[in-house]
Protein backbone atom coordinates (compact mmCIF):
# COMPACT_ATOMS: atom_id res chain seq x y z
CA UNK A 1 0.00 0.00 0.00
CA UNK A 2 2.70 2.25 0.75
CA UNK A 3 4.40 1.67 -2.38
CA UNK A 4 1.66 2.10 -4.55
CA UNK A 5 0.61 5.65 -2.74
CA UNK A 6 5.01 6.61 -3.28
CA UNK A 7 4.32 6.16 -6.75
CA UNK A 8 1.27 8.03 -7.31
CA UNK A 9 2.45 11.23 -5.49
CA UNK A 10 6.04 10.82 -7.63
CA UNK A 11 3.09 10.78 -10.38
CA UNK A 12 1.17 13.78 -9.27
CA UNK A 13 4.61 15.66 -8.32
CA UNK A 14 6.20 15.07 -11.73
CA UNK A 15 2.50 16.14 -13.52
CA UNK A 16 2.39 19.45 -11.67
CA UNK A 17 5.73 20.54 -11.56
CA UNK A 18 8.16 21.09 -14.49
CA UNK A 19 11.55 19.13 -15.72
CA UNK A 20 13.45 22.53 -13.97
CA UNK A 21 11.66 22.12 -11.01
CA UNK A 22 11.44 18.31 -10.61
CA UNK A 23 13.79 15.33 -11.04
CA UNK A 24 13.60 12.07 -10.01
CA UNK A 25 16.43 10.34 -8.80
CA UNK A 26 16.08 7.10 -11.62
CA UNK A 27 13.66 4.44 -10.67
CA UNK A 28 14.71 5.32 -7.10
CA UNK A 29 11.66 6.99 -4.81
CA UNK A 30 13.80 9.39 -4.23
CA UNK A 31 14.23 12.80 -5.94
CA UNK A 32 15.02 16.97 -5.69
CA UNK A 33 12.62 19.92 -6.33
CA UNK A 34 13.56 23.46 -6.81
CA UNK A 35 11.32 25.87 -4.67
CA UNK A 36 11.31 29.79 -5.86
CA UNK A 37 9.90 31.48 -2.63
CA UNK A 38 7.51 34.24 -3.35
CA UNK A 39 8.55 37.59 -2.58
CA UNK A 40 6.21 40.73 -1.74
CA UNK A 41 6.15 43.72 -3.92
CA UNK A 42 9.50 46.35 -3.08
CA UNK A 43 11.64 42.97 -1.54
CA UNK A 44 14.96 44.46 -0.38
CA UNK A 45 18.36 42.89 0.23
CA UNK A 46 20.78 44.50 2.15
CA UNK A 47 24.75 44.53 2.78
CA UNK A 48 25.92 46.43 5.57
CA UNK A 49 30.12 46.88 5.86
CA UNK A 50 31.32 49.65 8.29
CA UNK A 51 29.75 52.67 7.20
CA UNK A 52 28.82 51.27 3.96
CA UNK A 53 25.48 49.89 3.32
CA UNK A 54 23.97 48.83 0.16
CA UNK A 55 20.80 47.38 -0.64
CA UNK A 56 18.67 46.60 -3.58
CA UNK A 57 15.36 45.65 -4.90
CA UNK A 58 14.87 42.27 -6.06
CA UNK A 59 11.97 40.15 -7.62
CA UNK A 60 13.24 36.59 -7.39
CA UNK A 61 15.60 35.11 -4.75
CA UNK A 62 17.88 31.77 -5.75
CA UNK A 63 15.84 28.37 -4.40
CA UNK A 64 15.63 26.47 -2.33
CA UNK A 65 16.60 22.87 -2.99
CA UNK A 66 14.71 19.97 -1.07
CA UNK A 67 16.13 16.52 -2.00
CA UNK A 68 14.01 13.64 -0.34
CA UNK A 69 14.30 9.83 -0.26
CA UNK A 70 11.15 7.83 0.62
CA UNK A 71 11.92 4.95 3.39
CA UNK A 72 9.55 2.01 3.08
CA UNK A 73 6.80 2.29 5.75
CA UNK A 74 5.82 6.42 4.27
CA UNK A 75 3.81 7.90 4.17
CA UNK A 76 2.09 5.40 6.71
CA UNK A 77 4.50 5.33 10.06
CA UNK A 78 7.94 7.58 8.59
CA UNK A 79 7.99 10.83 7.05
CA UNK A 80 10.43 10.91 3.86
CA UNK A 81 14.52 11.33 4.91
CA UNK A 82 15.17 14.72 3.23
CA UNK A 83 17.97 17.34 3.11
CA UNK A 84 17.15 21.49 2.44
CA UNK A 85 19.81 23.17 0.65
CA UNK A 86 19.81 27.56 0.16
CA UNK A 87 22.65 29.98 0.02
CA UNK A 88 20.86 33.00 1.32
CA UNK A 89 19.38 30.53 4.52
CA UNK A 90 21.46 29.88 7.87
CA UNK A 91 22.00 27.04 9.10
CA UNK A 92 19.70 28.11 12.15
CA UNK A 93 16.81 29.02 9.95
CA UNK A 94 17.51 26.00 7.87
CA UNK A 95 16.97 23.85 10.90
CA UNK A 96 13.71 25.63 12.03
CA UNK A 97 12.64 25.23 8.48
CA UNK A 98 13.70 21.46 8.74
CA UNK A 99 11.49 21.08 12.12
CA UNK A 100 8.69 22.35 10.75
CA UNK A 101 8.41 20.08 7.96
CA UNK A 102 8.78 16.92 10.50
CA UNK A 103 5.84 18.94 11.88
CA UNK A 104 3.93 19.04 9.00
CA UNK A 105 3.95 15.06 8.03
CA UNK A 106 2.99 14.34 12.05
CA UNK A 107 0.51 16.18 11.30
CA UNK A 108 -1.32 14.83 8.45
CA UNK A 109 -1.69 11.34 10.39
CA UNK A 110 0.02 9.11 7.49
CA UNK A 111 -0.63 10.77 4.93
CA UNK A 112 1.54 11.82 1.57
CA UNK A 113 3.29 15.37 2.33
CA UNK A 114 5.42 16.50 -0.16
CA UNK A 115 3.61 19.10 -2.23
CA UNK A 116 2.34 20.18 0.91
CA UNK A 117 6.16 20.57 1.90
CA UNK A 118 6.99 22.74 -1.07
CA UNK A 119 3.62 24.74 -0.79
CA UNK A 120 4.82 25.77 2.69
CA UNK A 121 8.50 26.53 1.05
CA UNK A 122 6.96 28.80 -1.65
CA UNK A 123 4.58 30.82 0.03
CA UNK A 124 5.47 30.46 3.77
CA UNK A 125 9.01 30.58 4.20
CA UNK A 126 9.57 34.23 4.54
CA UNK A 127 6.48 34.50 7.00
CA UNK A 128 7.82 31.40 9.15
CA UNK A 129 11.11 32.97 9.54
CA UNK A 130 9.79 36.57 10.05
CA UNK A 131 11.33 37.74 6.93
CA UNK A 132 8.76 41.01 6.23
CA UNK A 133 10.37 42.83 3.38
CA UNK A 134 14.06 42.61 4.08
CA UNK A 135 16.75 40.16 3.88
CA UNK A 136 20.16 41.74 5.87
CA UNK A 137 22.79 40.11 4.54
CA UNK A 138 25.97 39.85 7.56
CA UNK A 139 29.12 41.33 6.59
CA UNK A 140 31.55 38.52 8.92
CA UNK A 141 33.87 37.14 6.97
CA UNK A 142 33.26 33.75 8.48
CA UNK A 143 30.11 34.08 7.54
CA UNK A 144 27.80 30.92 6.85
CA UNK A 145 26.44 31.69 3.59
CA UNK A 146 28.17 29.06 1.78
CA UNK A 147 27.78 26.59 -1.33
CA UNK A 148 26.74 23.66 1.79
CA UNK A 149 24.75 25.70 3.93
CA UNK A 150 22.25 22.41 4.22
CA UNK A 151 20.52 20.69 6.57
CA UNK A 152 19.43 17.06 6.83
CA UNK A 153 16.57 15.52 9.07
CA UNK A 154 15.14 12.13 9.77
CA UNK A 155 11.99 11.08 11.72
CA UNK A 156 12.79 10.30 15.01
CA UNK A 157 12.94 6.92 16.55
CA UNK A 158 10.57 6.60 19.82
CA UNK A 159 13.20 7.40 22.42
CA UNK A 160 14.43 10.60 21.05
CA UNK A 161 13.57 14.23 21.87
CA UNK A 162 12.09 15.38 18.49
CA UNK A 163 13.91 17.58 16.25
CA UNK A 164 13.63 21.09 16.99
CA UNK A 165 15.83 24.01 16.18
CA UNK A 166 17.10 24.55 19.70
CA UNK A 167 17.86 21.12 20.82
CA UNK A 168 21.31 19.41 20.28
CA UNK A 169 19.29 16.96 18.30
CA UNK A 170 18.70 20.10 16.20
CA UNK A 171 22.12 20.84 15.97
CA UNK A 172 23.14 17.28 15.21
CA UNK A 173 21.05 17.23 12.40
CA UNK A 174 22.95 20.11 10.45
CA UNK A 175 25.10 18.58 7.81
CA UNK A 176 28.53 17.21 8.57
CA UNK A 177 31.81 16.89 6.39
CA UNK A 178 30.46 13.78 4.87
CA UNK A 179 28.37 15.63 2.84
CA UNK A 180 31.47 17.08 1.07
CA UNK A 181 32.36 13.83 -0.48
CA UNK A 182 30.33 12.46 -4.06
CA UNK A 183 28.15 10.24 -2.41
CA UNK A 184 24.62 10.38 -2.52
CA UNK A 185 23.70 9.73 0.74
CA UNK A 186 24.94 11.69 4.79
CA UNK A 187 26.11 9.63 7.25
CA UNK A 188 22.85 8.80 8.57
CA UNK A 189 21.04 8.02 4.75
CA UNK A 190 19.36 11.82 4.08
CA UNK A 191 19.81 12.15 0.51
CA UNK A 192 21.92 15.58 -0.17
CA UNK A 193 20.72 17.80 -3.01
CA UNK A 194 22.12 16.79 -6.57
CA UNK A 195 22.59 20.75 -6.27
CA UNK A 196 25.30 20.62 -3.82
CA UNK A 197 27.49 18.17 -4.83
CA UNK A 198 30.03 18.19 -7.49
CA UNK A 199 28.79 18.97 -10.80
CA UNK A 200 29.69 16.01 -12.31
CA UNK A 201 27.52 14.04 -10.54
CA UNK A 202 24.59 16.38 -10.44
CA UNK A 203 21.67 15.49 -12.42
CA UNK A 204 20.10 18.74 -12.33
CA UNK A 205 20.86 20.29 -15.77
CA UNK A 206 23.94 22.50 -16.16
CA UNK A 207 23.48 25.65 -14.85
CA UNK A 208 21.30 25.24 -12.11
CA UNK A 209 23.50 24.12 -9.89
CA UNK A 210 24.43 27.33 -9.75
CA UNK A 211 21.42 28.33 -7.19
CA UNK A 212 23.53 26.36 -4.67
CA UNK A 213 27.20 27.52 -4.75
CA UNK A 214 27.94 26.16 -8.03
CA UNK A 215 27.83 22.73 -6.92
CA UNK A 216 31.37 22.58 -5.97
CA UNK A 217 30.75 21.20 -2.59
CA UNK A 218 33.69 19.57 -2.71
CA UNK A 219 36.78 22.13 -3.20
CA UNK A 220 39.04 23.79 -0.44
CA UNK A 221 39.22 27.79 0.28
CA UNK A 222 42.43 27.70 -2.25
CA UNK A 223 40.97 25.40 -4.87
CA UNK A 224 38.36 28.47 -5.32
CA UNK A 225 38.76 30.90 -8.34
CA UNK A 226 41.13 33.59 -7.85
CA UNK A 227 38.43 36.35 -8.51
CA UNK A 228 36.74 34.95 -5.66
CA UNK A 229 39.48 36.03 -3.33
CA UNK A 230 38.74 39.41 -3.40
CA UNK A 231 34.97 39.67 -1.93
CA UNK A 232 33.61 38.36 1.15
CA UNK A 233 31.12 35.55 1.52
CA UNK A 234 28.30 38.17 1.86
CA UNK A 235 29.52 40.25 -1.13
CA UNK A 236 29.62 36.47 -3.15
CA UNK A 237 26.17 35.90 -2.11
CA UNK A 238 24.64 39.48 -2.72
CA UNK A 239 26.53 39.27 -6.04
CA UNK A 240 25.05 35.49 -6.72
CA UNK A 241 21.21 36.52 -5.80
CA UNK A 242 21.70 40.01 -8.36
CA UNK A 243 22.56 37.52 -10.96
CA UNK A 244 19.81 35.01 -10.20
CA UNK A 245 17.14 38.16 -10.40
CA UNK A 246 18.68 39.47 -13.18
CA UNK A 247 18.31 35.58 -14.73
CA UNK A 248 14.85 35.05 -13.77
CA UNK A 249 13.20 38.31 -14.88
CA UNK A 250 14.16 37.79 -18.05
CA UNK A 251 13.39 34.47 -18.26
CA UNK A 252 9.48 35.97 -17.25
CA UNK A 253 10.08 39.36 -19.39
CA UNK A 254 10.41 36.74 -22.54
CA UNK A 255 7.24 34.65 -21.82
CA UNK A 256 5.23 38.04 -21.16
CA UNK A 257 2.89 39.27 -23.75
CA UNK A 258 3.48 43.22 -24.81
CA UNK A 259 1.73 46.12 -27.09
CA UNK A 260 4.21 47.38 -29.62
CA UNK A 261 3.76 51.64 -28.65
CA UNK A 262 5.01 52.24 -32.27
CA UNK A 263 2.87 49.73 -34.60
CA UNK A 264 -0.04 48.59 -31.85
CA UNK A 265 0.52 44.75 -32.49
CA UNK A 266 0.56 42.52 -29.22
CA UNK A 267 4.51 40.28 -29.35
CA UNK A 268 6.01 37.85 -27.05
CA UNK A 269 9.04 39.15 -24.58
CA UNK A 270 11.08 37.04 -26.93
CA UNK A 271 10.57 39.44 -30.34
CA UNK A 272 10.61 42.57 -28.20
CA UNK A 273 12.86 45.12 -26.43
CA UNK A 274 12.76 47.02 -22.94
CA UNK A 275 14.48 50.27 -22.77
CA UNK A 276 16.43 49.60 -19.41
CA UNK A 277 16.25 53.38 -18.41
CA UNK A 278 12.50 53.82 -18.94
CA UNK A 279 11.12 50.44 -19.13
CA UNK A 280 8.82 51.29 -22.55
CA UNK A 281 8.83 47.96 -24.53
CA UNK A 282 8.84 48.16 -28.55
CA UNK A 283 9.00 45.37 -30.75
CA UNK A 284 12.06 44.44 -32.10
CA UNK A 285 11.66 45.15 -35.94
CA UNK A 286 10.00 48.59 -34.86
CA UNK A 287 13.10 49.60 -32.92
CA UNK A 288 15.34 48.81 -35.50
CA UNK A 289 14.31 50.91 -37.89
CA UNK A 290 13.78 53.92 -35.37
CA UNK A 291 17.41 53.46 -35.16
CA UNK A 292 18.64 52.55 -38.41
CA UNK A 293 17.16 55.60 -39.79
CA UNK A 294 18.64 57.94 -36.99
CA UNK A 295 22.04 56.69 -37.25
CA UNK A 296 21.60 56.71 -41.46
CA UNK A 297 20.64 60.34 -40.71
CA UNK A 298 23.77 60.85 -38.96
CA UNK A 299 21.82 62.00 -35.71
CA UNK A 300 23.28 59.40 -33.72
CA UNK A 301 22.07 61.45 -30.24
CA UNK A 302 18.22 61.03 -31.46
CA UNK A 303 18.95 57.26 -31.00
CA UNK A 304 16.72 57.23 -28.07
CA UNK A 305 13.53 55.58 -26.94
CA UNK A 306 11.14 55.59 -29.78
CA UNK A 307 8.03 56.64 -26.87
CA UNK A 308 7.07 60.11 -28.08
CA UNK A 309 8.84 62.66 -25.81
CA UNK A 310 11.27 60.05 -23.85
CA UNK A 311 14.78 60.74 -23.86
CA UNK A 312 16.05 57.44 -22.63
CA UNK A 313 19.37 55.74 -24.59
CA UNK A 314 18.97 52.06 -25.21
CA UNK A 315 22.33 50.54 -24.44
CA UNK A 316 25.08 50.10 -26.86
CA UNK A 317 24.59 46.45 -27.30
CA UNK A 318 20.93 46.68 -27.77
CA UNK A 319 21.71 48.72 -30.37
CA UNK A 320 24.23 47.15 -32.01
CA UNK A 321 21.76 43.40 -31.54
CA UNK A 322 19.19 45.55 -33.26
CA UNK A 323 21.37 47.73 -36.15
CA UNK A 324 23.46 45.37 -37.32
CA UNK A 325 27.51 45.61 -37.16
CA UNK A 326 27.87 47.49 -39.90
CA UNK A 327 26.04 50.67 -39.16
CA UNK A 328 26.89 50.04 -35.36
CA UNK A 329 30.18 50.92 -35.87
CA UNK A 330 28.94 54.50 -38.03
CA UNK A 331 26.87 54.75 -34.52
CA UNK A 332 29.79 54.51 -32.36
CA UNK A 333 32.20 56.45 -34.13
CA UNK A 334 29.73 59.65 -34.67
CA UNK A 335 29.09 58.91 -31.04
CA UNK A 336 32.84 59.70 -29.79
CA UNK A 337 32.46 62.27 -32.69
CA UNK A 338 29.82 64.00 -31.20
CA UNK A 339 30.78 64.12 -27.59
CA UNK A 340 34.84 64.74 -28.66
CA UNK A 341 32.93 67.96 -30.40
CA UNK A 342 30.87 69.18 -27.30
CA UNK A 343 34.70 69.01 -24.93
CA UNK A 344 36.05 72.27 -24.90
CA UNK A 345 39.14 70.90 -23.54
CA UNK A 346 39.80 68.46 -26.13
CA UNK A 347 41.74 69.62 -29.78
CA UNK A 348 43.06 67.44 -32.80
CA UNK A 349 46.89 67.09 -33.32
CA UNK A 350 47.28 69.34 -36.60
CA UNK A 351 48.94 66.54 -38.35
CA UNK A 352 47.89 65.55 -41.93
CA UNK A 353 48.73 61.75 -41.43
CA UNK A 354 47.52 61.89 -37.11
CA UNK A 355 44.63 63.97 -36.44
CA UNK A 356 43.85 62.42 -32.96
CA UNK A 357 42.39 64.29 -30.50
CA UNK A 358 44.53 65.77 -27.38
CA UNK A 359 43.55 66.82 -24.29
CA UNK A 360 44.37 70.44 -23.40
CA UNK A 361 46.23 71.38 -20.25
CA UNK A 362 44.21 74.16 -18.42
CA UNK A 363 45.92 77.63 -19.23
CA UNK A 364 48.53 75.73 -21.46
CA UNK A 365 50.00 77.30 -25.08
CA UNK A 366 51.12 73.79 -25.88
CA UNK A 367 49.66 70.50 -26.55
CA UNK A 368 51.53 67.21 -26.82
CA UNK A 369 49.76 64.25 -28.73
CA UNK A 370 49.70 60.91 -26.91
CA UNK A 371 49.72 59.03 -29.94
CA UNK A 372 52.66 60.64 -32.36
CA UNK A 373 54.26 62.75 -29.95
CA UNK A 374 53.92 66.21 -31.96
CA UNK A 375 53.76 69.48 -29.91
CA UNK A 376 52.19 72.51 -30.91
CA UNK A 377 50.66 75.54 -30.26
CA UNK A 378 46.90 75.62 -29.55
CA UNK A 379 46.64 78.71 -31.38
CA UNK A 380 48.51 78.36 -34.51
CA UNK A 381 48.81 74.85 -34.74
CA UNK A 382 52.18 74.97 -35.97
CA UNK A 383 54.93 73.34 -34.17
CA UNK A 384 55.08 75.02 -30.71
CA UNK A 385 57.30 78.17 -30.57
CA UNK A 386 57.71 79.20 -26.64
CA UNK A 387 56.45 82.62 -25.95
CA UNK A 388 57.05 83.78 -29.04
CA UNK A 389 53.78 85.28 -30.60
CA UNK A 390 52.29 83.33 -33.40
CA UNK A 391 50.52 84.25 -36.31
CA UNK A 392 47.19 83.03 -36.33
CA UNK A 393 46.31 80.99 -39.22
CA UNK A 394 42.38 82.41 -39.33
CA UNK A 395 39.96 81.14 -42.00
CA UNK A 396 39.45 83.98 -44.40
CA UNK A 397 36.56 86.60 -43.99
CA UNK A 398 33.74 85.66 -45.94
CA UNK A 399 30.28 86.44 -46.34
CA UNK A 400 29.09 82.71 -47.38
CA UNK A 401 26.50 81.52 -44.92
CA UNK A 402 28.00 78.17 -45.55
CA UNK A 403 31.47 79.09 -44.08
CA UNK A 404 31.69 77.03 -41.06
CA UNK A 405 34.26 77.76 -38.13
CA UNK A 406 34.78 73.90 -36.83
CA UNK A 407 38.53 72.21 -37.70
CA UNK A 408 38.30 69.71 -40.07
CA UNK A 409 39.85 66.28 -38.79
CA UNK A 410 43.54 66.11 -40.26
CA UNK A 411 44.22 62.34 -40.84
CA UNK A 412 43.16 60.20 -43.91
CA UNK A 413 40.81 58.20 -41.53
CA UNK A 414 39.35 60.83 -40.05
CA UNK A 415 38.68 62.26 -43.44
CA UNK A 416 37.56 59.37 -44.26
CA UNK A 417 35.03 58.67 -41.88
CA UNK A 418 33.35 62.45 -42.05
CA UNK A 419 33.20 61.67 -45.87
CA UNK A 420 31.27 58.29 -45.21
CA UNK A 421 28.82 60.93 -42.78
CA UNK A 422 28.32 62.97 -45.45
CA UNK A 423 27.89 61.52 -48.47
CA UNK A 424 25.68 58.60 -47.01
CA UNK A 425 23.84 61.03 -44.57
CA UNK A 426 20.31 63.01 -45.58
CA UNK A 427 20.11 65.97 -47.09
CA UNK A 428 19.72 67.50 -43.53
CA UNK A 429 23.00 65.85 -42.54
CA UNK A 430 24.94 67.08 -45.22
CA UNK A 431 23.67 70.88 -44.53
CA UNK A 432 24.41 70.36 -40.42
CA UNK A 433 27.96 69.53 -41.62
CA UNK A 434 28.62 72.23 -44.24
CA UNK A 435 27.22 74.97 -41.99
CA UNK A 436 30.11 73.27 -39.24
CA UNK A 437 33.04 72.67 -41.31
CA UNK A 438 32.35 75.22 -44.48
CA UNK A 439 31.18 73.72 -47.49
CA UNK A 440 33.68 75.24 -49.42
CA UNK A 441 36.52 73.44 -46.83
CA UNK A 442 34.93 70.74 -46.61
CA UNK A 443 34.85 70.19 -50.03
CA UNK A 444 38.00 71.13 -51.02
CA UNK A 445 39.77 69.20 -48.40
CA UNK A 446 38.07 66.11 -48.74
CA UNK A 447 38.37 66.64 -52.71
CA UNK A 448 42.50 66.84 -51.90
CA UNK A 449 42.32 63.69 -49.71
CA UNK A 450 39.51 61.67 -51.56
CA UNK A 451 39.42 62.77 -55.15
CA UNK A 452 38.12 59.47 -56.36
CA UNK A 453 35.36 59.12 -54.21
CA UNK A 454 34.29 63.18 -53.77
CA UNK A 455 34.54 63.26 -57.30
CA UNK A 456 32.10 60.14 -58.15
CA UNK A 457 29.25 61.95 -55.88
CA UNK A 458 29.92 65.69 -56.03
CA UNK A 459 30.44 65.94 -60.39
CA UNK A 460 28.72 65.62 -63.16
CA UNK A 461 29.46 64.62 -67.18
CA UNK A 462 28.37 67.31 -69.10
CA UNK A 463 25.68 65.90 -71.75
CA UNK A 464 28.00 66.87 -74.81
CA UNK A 465 31.45 66.48 -74.40
CA UNK A 466 30.93 63.88 -70.71
CA UNK A 467 33.67 66.54 -69.25
CA UNK A 468 33.35 66.02 -65.30
CA UNK A 469 32.19 68.70 -64.03
CA UNK A 470 31.41 70.24 -60.51
CA UNK A 471 28.89 72.97 -59.15
CA UNK A 472 30.08 75.61 -56.83
CA UNK A 473 27.09 77.51 -56.45
CA UNK A 474 24.94 79.83 -57.88
CA UNK A 475 22.02 78.46 -60.04
CA UNK A 476 21.44 75.65 -62.16
CA UNK A 477 22.37 76.60 -65.88
CA UNK A 478 25.92 75.40 -66.15
CA UNK A 479 28.54 76.01 -68.73
CA UNK A 480 30.79 73.64 -69.46
CA UNK A 481 34.39 75.16 -69.36
CA UNK A 482 34.98 72.41 -72.26
CA UNK A 483 32.94 72.62 -75.14
CA UNK A 484 31.30 76.30 -73.47
CA UNK A 485 27.63 74.70 -74.33
CA UNK A 486 25.04 74.63 -71.55
CA UNK A 487 23.08 72.76 -69.70
CA UNK A 488 20.44 72.19 -66.85
CA UNK A 489 22.67 71.01 -63.74
CA UNK A 490 19.48 69.27 -61.86
CA UNK A 491 18.55 67.22 -65.09
CA UNK A 492 21.33 67.16 -67.25
CA UNK A 493 18.90 68.66 -69.80
CA UNK A 494 20.55 70.34 -72.92
CA UNK A 495 19.86 74.09 -73.11
CA UNK A 496 20.14 77.16 -75.35
CA UNK A 497 19.79 80.62 -74.60
CA UNK A 498 16.14 80.81 -76.40
CA UNK A 499 14.81 77.71 -73.74
CA UNK A 500 16.87 78.64 -70.53
CA UNK A 501 13.43 80.13 -69.38
CA UNK A 502 10.43 77.60 -70.56
CA UNK A 503 12.55 75.15 -69.24
CA UNK A 504 12.71 75.83 -65.82
CA UNK A 505 9.11 77.58 -65.89
CA UNK A 506 7.31 74.49 -67.13
CA UNK A 507 9.67 71.82 -66.20
CA UNK A 508 10.65 70.32 -62.83
CA UNK A 509 13.58 72.17 -62.40
CA UNK A 510 14.05 75.11 -60.82
CA UNK A 511 16.63 77.69 -61.46
CA UNK A 512 17.86 77.89 -57.90
CA UNK A 513 18.74 74.77 -56.30
CA UNK A 514 21.17 74.85 -53.41
CA UNK A 515 22.19 71.27 -53.82
CA UNK A 516 21.06 68.07 -55.87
Amino acid sequence: MDLEEQENELLAIHSILSSEEFVRHGLRTAGEIKVLTELPSGFLVALGEGDTRTQHEISFLPALHLAFEFPEDYPSSSPPSFTLCCIWLTHKQLASLGSHLVDLYQATGGDVVIFSWVQFLREDTLGFLNIRSLLELPNERSSPYNSEDTISASIPETNQIPLTSGSKDAERCHLSDNLMDNSHEDSRGAVAPESCKSRKDSSIPLGEEEACGKGAGNLSASDQPVSDLSLTPAQALMSEILVHDAAQTHKVFQSTVFDCSVCFLSYLGSECVRIQECGHVFCQACLAEFCKLRITEGNVLGVTCAQAGCTAFPTPDQVESLVGEELFRRYDRLLLQSTLDCMADVIYCPRTTCGSPVILEEASRVALCSVCGFAFCVTCKKTYHGRDDCRVRGKPQTDDPQQGDADLPQSVVGLTALWDDYASGSKRRQRQLESKYGRKILLSTLEEFLSEDWIAFNSKNCPYCFCTIQKDKGCNVMTCTRCQRLFCWACLGKLSYQNIGKHFEQGACTLYQYNV
